[in-house]
C-alpha cells in the first residue's frame, strides 16, 4: 500500500520517455552479375598403344613319290598339319601316286604398335561481366 508519502514523492519525479529504433530488413532478388561462358575444341596429339597378334604359316613341299589306293585325309601330326597332294599317272592300269605332302607350322608373334592420333578435347573459359548500369528516365 502506498501512504500519503510515497504519493507525494512519485509527484516530483520527472519522467523521461524512452524512445527506440528498430531495423527492418528487406531482400529482393536482382540480377549482380553475367557470366559469359565459351567452349574451345583444341587438338592434342597422343600416342597410343596397342599389342597386335597375329599368326604366320610356314609351308614345307615334302616330295614323297608313293603309289598309294586311295587319296589321303589331311592330318595333323605333332601339331603340324598336312595335306597331300595327288595325281593321276596312266599306266597300263591307273594308280594314285602322292607326289608330295605340304607341311603348314603355326607360328605366333605379338607386335606393339604406337601411332600417333588426334584427340579432340573441350575446354571452357569463364568470364565474369560487370551488370550495366540503365539510366534512370527524367520526367520534365
Amino acid at each position: 500500500m502506498k501512504t500519503s508519502e510515497d504519493h507525494s514523492a512519485a509527484k516530483d519525479e520527472l519522467v523521461i520517455p524512452l524512445a527506440e529504433e528498430t531495423a527492418r530488413i528487406e531482400k529482393r532478388q536482382g540480377a549482380t552479375r553475367t557470366v559469359r561462358i565459351q567452349t574451345f575444341v583444341d587438338d592434342v596429339e597422343e600416342i597410343v598403344s596397342a599389342t597386335l597378334k597375329g599368326e604366320a604359316v610356314d609351308i614345307v613341299r615334302v616330295p614323297v613319290d608313293r603309289p598309294v589306293s586311295k587319296i589321303p585325309e589331311t592330318r595333323i601330326e605333332n601339331g603340324v598339319t598336312i595335306i597331300p597332294i595327288v595325281e593321276e599317272v596312266l599306266f597300263v592300269e591307273k594308280r594314285l601316286i602322292l607326289k608330295e605332302e605340304l607341311h603348314l607350322r603355326r607360328q605366333a608373334s605379338k607386335e606393339t604398335v604406337a601411332l600417333p592420333v588426334t584427340l579432340k578435347k573441350q575446354r571452357a573459359v569463364i568470364e565474369r561481366v560487370a551488370e550495366e548500369t540503365k539510366p534512370t528516365e527524367s520526367k520534365e
